[in-house]
């Protein structure tokens, strides 16, 4: 399992509305290069959104769907990739005085991801996991305080 974790200047409330925002997502998560969410009502359980990943001349379409929902504390989602299979990625918002501390959790639940899970695979997986909560520190924290209450 890749596990890593972030401290975001702002409060959990300005991180969930990131995290909440569907519009945002391809601004934080390292791969797509679009997506679009397919129910209004995200992040709540079953929402679910579809997005692209590039790659030269490569491309692959998947969906992330919402597992689970605390709201300004936990997200978990189902990332799934046609070909690849499916990954559940966690994340935790815990208070750090003023701040909030990302805690994300990330790993191969099935298909070929799954089959060829390994260590480069998981070192990979914390490569991704750096990039991605540096891009979600950054969108949270370039946004007015006024957003994050919205």
């Amino acid at each position: 399992m890749a596990v890593r974790h972030q401290l975001i200047r702002r409060p959990p409330q300005a991180v969930w509305s990131v995290l909440a925002d569907p519009t945002l997502y391809g601004e934080w998560v390292v791969g797509p290069s679009e997506s679009e969410p397919l129910d209004e009502a995200w992040p709540a359980v079953g929402a679910r959104l579809r997005y692209t990943v590039r790659l030269g001349p490569w491309s692959a379409a998947g969906v992330t769907t919402v597992r689970h929902n605390e709201p300004g504390r936990e997200l978990e989602l189902e990332a799934m990739a046609k070909g690849l299979g499916t990954a559940r990625i966690f994340l935790q918002l815990r208070p750090w005085g003023e701040d909030t501390l990302v805690v994300c959790d990330e790993h191969p639940l099935r298909g070929l991801g799954g089959a060829l899970h390994n260590p480069a695979s998981e070192a990979l997986l914390q490569i991704r996991h750096r990039g991605m909560l540096a891009r979600l520190a950054k969108t949270v924290e370039r946004r007015p305080a006024e957003a994050a209450r919205a």
